[in-house]
């Protein structure tokens, strides 16, 4: 039988031990949509920023693609530790970011404008010039010739919010004389790689996608690409930005952009850098994203919402 000391002691421990309990699960997050990827040398004591990066491919793919660049930046900061986010599609990472979940960002440059909104400042962007574009594309014995062939038709786009993809091609569409609300349907698939597979399985006409995809897509599948054939491209914008909320600590911010703009410089960077199709990392401030700002502001006078 238990002593009066005894079962006070262990009151206590439950005491104890439920705020505890009660405090981790109001702490957990849904980790469905994503993987964290972490590097070989963890330090248990260094503070975690999550790194999310917006879903330029699907999840899987991603993972594989950017999951090593937070590994680099781990390998290259002190005193904290990146964990790298996807998100499962356009929408989900666009609510985190508006939630302020991300510590750092690699958004679209329609996800920097709303970012920048959002209190996240661009200090760097991804440097391949000319590679945030829209390509539209048809199968090779389409019978697709003209803007006009369009009309009635089912196109595919990855998601309402993907600048290269969908609200330039659009707008291209738009300005050749389509009204894109009535003229044709359109398909959000999620991603640019399920884009290109519903146009070749002949489930809409025309399908959208940027080139560091599409480039993806010939290097990985090469028989069905050839099956494809890019009709029409339309202007380049900025590319991807590098954010940093407004809270995380400048120095870090100064280590990660160090870190990132180096990159191209060493034999193991550019490994990492191949990986994403990537020339090299540069530095950007939120000026540079006006011309998106504007953009986005043209296109909701004429068309109406992106969303």
């Amino acid at each position: 039988m238990l002593t009066i000391h005894q079962v006070t002691a262990r009151l206590r421990q439950s005491f104890v031990l439920v705020p505890i309990f009660l405090l981790c699960a109001c702490n957990s997050t849904d980790t469905s949509s994503y993987q964290p990827e972490f590097s070989e040398t963890t330090d248990s004591l260094a503070k975690e920023y999550i790194f999310g990066v917006h879903p330029q491919r699907n999840p899987k793919k991603l993972r594989e693609v950017f999951g090593p660049l937070v590994n680099y930046l781990n390998q290259h900061v002190t005193d904290a530790h990146l964990v790298f986010e996807a998100s499962r599609n356009f929408a989900a990472y666009d609510e985190k970011q508006a939630d302020r979940q991300f510590d750092f960002a690699l958004p679209n440059p329609y996800g920097t404008v709303k970012g920048i909104e959002s209190g996240y400042r661009v200090f760097g962007k991804m440097g391949n010039e000319g590679d945030l574009r829209g390509l539209i594309l048809v199968r090779r014995d389409s019978k697709t010739k003209s803007i006009e062939d369009l009309k009635g038709k089912m196109l595919s786009f990855p998601g309402p919010t993907a600048l290269a993809a969908t609200i330039l091609p659009k707008y291209f569409l738009y300005s050749q004389g389509l009204n894109v609300k009535t003229d044709f349907e359109s398909i959000y698939v999620g991603s640019m790689e399920s884009s290109l597979t519903n146009v070749l399985r002949g489930n809409v006409v025309a399908g959208t996608a940027y080139p560091p995809a599409w480039r993806d897509f010939t290097r990985s599948q090469p028989e069905l690409a050839t099956q494809l054939k890019v009709m029409w491209e339309t202007e380049a914008m900025p590319d991807n930005s590098l954010m940093a909320r407004d809270d995380v600590p400048q120095g870090l911010v100064d280590e990660v952009a160090k870190a990132l703009f180096e990159m191209h410089k060493s034999r193991e960077g550019l490994a990492v850098l191949a990986k994403m199709d990537l020339a090299k990392f540069k530095p950007a401030v939120n000026e540079d994203y006006t011309v998106v700002r504007d953009f986005i502001e043209k296109y909701e006078t004429q068309i109406g919402s992106v969303k």
